[in-house]
Parts: structure tokens; C-alpha cells; sequence
């Protein structure tokens, strides 16, 4: 047997890669398992995208290899979208680069960042991604605690009194995945200056914008943002195309062009037909997110009645695709959603899957159709 490479010893197999399988071999067992675990959108994509996309197999260049940094009049759509609904410029001539997803660009960043011994801050509790990259890279995660009592927003007191020594970036992720929460301006400007003051490239992870979320921002709003921070964002969530994979990346030019030499020695272009499509769904009328919007309200009003249920508690107020709800003090989150899953048949997510600050909370998922959520009521 070839040993594997050392880096491997420092990472696990991802917590839904194995609790997915398990929950797989259930159903195949004859349980009937809800899953309210991942957020991976169950409904349609927008129909003009899946036309754009059929419609686009007969040009003449839809099988070729694409240009790495994907179509220009992608990036002109990307450049138009930030513009109409951040009020962010951006050139998309070296502003912008279209990825292969956002969760592809967590690894290109940390490559073109982090240097063995270097440390980035990851955020607690956070996306596990952010710290399994790091340590694949051969970088040291510096967790920054997030809490309730502070509304899940960066403690900058704190941050000023850890060791930053070879800090070189740091993961944000607003509005925040598991809690819900969204950023501040306020708070933004903040993380630009903390990043100048300490030469830390901030990056914020934006997914979640449009779900559920009256005002989305963008830390590039802030003034001197491109100085010192990158955006990732993604069409999986907003426009329902999670295995499509698009993403992008907009930030200064000179923080572009290093990650596209990354970028550019790993992939071969992003299918053609796939930004035929994700063009027509950046060109979308608001009508879209407005309707979407209407779908996961009543879904979230019904989940909320399940947590209720559950005796938990949660912010009406949060935004993003999941519920994040508080279970009973002398309650542990594995063995709360371990229970629901052998005895009701539901698979919830434990909040220690996002760091140890989500011990004592659990996630549910909107991607599950009313009707389904009324069946895991009754259950209850």
C-alpha cells in the first residue's frame, strides 16, 4: 500500500460525505429519512437559464476548451449584477474572475496566498472548508470566536490581542453560514482597516445575499475595500444551480492575477453552455429573488414550528438558507440530531460541525418542500 501524502493526516473526510453515506444506507435499510441536513437547493432552476443552456450546444465554440477566465460577456454580467445590486465597480477585464464554483476558489486563494507556516483567521463557528484548506496548503488555522451575545460578528477586541505574527488572510463569511447572521457596513469597514493595519487579505465568502435578506451588501462597497479584500460569490444558492458549479471572484487586479495562476494550471475552462446559462440568470428581473424569497418564507415559518417542538430557540430575524436554533443547555448538538435521526427519522445538522462554538445549536435546511416539513412536524 502507497502511503498517502502527510497533508492528509491533518484533515478528515467531510462531515456530509460521511453522515450523507450513512443516512444513504438507512434508506436503503427501508427508514424513511428526512433530510434537512445540506443546503442544497431542491427547486428548479430559473427556465430561461436551462433554455440558454440547451440552446447554446449547437454554437460553434460550446465544446472547445474555454478561456480560463471565462467568457467575456460572463464577466461583463458579473461586472453588471455587483454594479445594479451592491453598487460595486468593477472592470471586468481583470476585476473578476469566474470559478468553478466558490467553494474551487477557497482552495485557488489559500494556494496563491498561504505559504507553509503561514496562518489564516477562520472564523468559529464557520465553514469547515476554510479550515481543511488551510491545513491542506500547509498553513495553521487561527480560529476568531463568533457568539450570540455579540450577534455573531467579529470581536475586534479580540482579534487585536491574539498573535498575528504571519497571519496572512482571513475568512469571512457574511451573511453568515450556519447562523444566519448578516454583516454591517459598520462591520465591514472595520475588517477593511483591520486587514491595512495588519496587512491581512480579507475575504469575504457571499452566497447568501438574496435569500431571505432585504439588503444585501457586499464588503467591496466599503471605500478602499479593493486595497485589501476579495469577494467570493456563488449562483448555487441564489439561482438554485448548486451542481452547475459557478462561481466568482471580483477584487483588485493584481490579487486577480494571482489566483488565476493558480487557477489556470488546475482546470481547463468552465463549460461553455454552463456560462451561456449563468449569464441569462445574472440578467434575471428582481421577480426571481422575490418568488424564491416567497417559497423559503413559508418553509421557514413551518421549520420554525418544528424547532419549537424541539424546545429551541432562534432569530426570526436571520437571513440565508438555514435555521440556526439554540437547543436546551444540558443538551449536546450530536447527540440531540443523532437521537432525531435513529428515533423520527430526520437528519438535522449539529452546529460542532461548524467549530466548537456551534456546541449547543443545531442547523435545519430550507431546501425541503412544505409538505415534507408538515410530515417531519407530525412526527414529532
Amino acid at each position: 500500500m502507497i502511503q498517502p501524502a502527510k497533508r492528509l493526516g491533518t484533515v478528515q473526510e467531510y462531515y456530509f460525505s460521511r453522515k450523507l453515506r450513512e443516512v444513504r444506507g438507512l434508506i436503503a435499510d427501508g427508514k424513511p429519512i428526512i433530510n434537512m441536513g445540506i443546503g442544497s437547493p431542491d427547486l428548479q432552476p430559473p427556465e430561461k437559464v436551462i433554455e440558454a443552456i440547451q440552446g447554446s450546444l449547437n454554437d460553434s465554440n460550446a465544446h472547445k476548451y474555454q478561456s480560463y477566465q471565462g467568457l467575456p460577456e460572463l464577466r461583463a454580467a458579473i461586472s453588471t449584477f455587483y454594479k445594479n445590486k451592491f453598487a460595486v465597480d468593477s472592470n471586468p477585464e481583470n476585476e473578476i474572475l469566474p470559478l468553478m464554483g466558490s467553494k474551487e476558489g477557497i482552495m485557488h486563494i489559500s494556494m496563491a496566498f498561504l505559504n507553509e507556516g503561514d496562518k489564516a483567521l477562520i472564523p468559529n463557528p464557520g465553514y469547515p472548508t476554510y479550515t481543511s484548506v488551510t491545513k491542506l496548503v500547509g498553513a495553521e488555522p487561527l480560529f476568531y470566536n463568533l457568539c450570540d451575545q455579540n450577534n455573531w460578528q467579529p470581536n475586534f477586541e479580540e482579534l487585536e490581542n491574539q498573535n498575528l505574527t504571519d497571519v496572512k488572510i482571513m475568512w469571512i463569511n457574511y451573511p453568515h453560514m450556519p447562523t444566519g447572521t448578516d454583516a454591517t457596513i459598520e462591520t465591514f469597514k472595520k475588517l477593511v482597516t483591520f486587514g491595512k493595519k495588519h496587512n491581512i487579505l480579507i475575504i469575504n465568502d457571499n452566497p447568501y445575499s438574496f435569500i431571505l435578506n432585504d439588503n444585501p451588501i457586499s464588503i467591496l462597497q466599503v471605500e478602499g475595500a479593493k486595497e485589501i479584500a476579495l469577494e467570493l460569490n456563488s449562483l448555487s444558492k441564489t439561482f438554485n444551480m448548486a451542481g452547475w458549479r459557478v462561481g466568482m471572484l471580483l477584487g483588485n487586479s493584481a490579487y486577480i492575477n494571482e489566483v488565476l495562476k493558480v487557477k489556470s494550471n488546475m482546470d481547463s475552462g468552465m463549460f461553455y453552455g454552463i456560462q451561456k446559462g449563468a449569464i441569462e440568470a445574472l440578467e434575471l428581473s428582481d421577480n426571481w429573488f422575490l418568488e424564491q424569497n416567497r417559497i423559503y418564507k413559508e418553509r421557514r415559518e413551518l421549520i420554525w414550528q418544528l424547532a419549537d417542538k424541539l424546545n429551541t430557540t432562534y432569530n426570526k430575524k436571520s437571513t440565508g438558507l438555514f435555521v440556526w436554533a439554540k437547543i436546551p443547555e444540558d443538551k449536546k448538538s450530536e447527540e440531540v440530531t443523532d437521537s432525531i435521526l435513529y428515533n423520527k427519522d430526520v437528519f438535522i445538522t449539529p452546529g460542532t460541525v461548524f467549530g466548537s462554538q456551534g456546541e449547543g445549536y443545531i442547523r435545519f435546511s430550507l431546501c425541503v418542500s412544505s409538505e415534507i416539513i408538515k410530515e417531519a412536524i407530525s412526527r414529532f
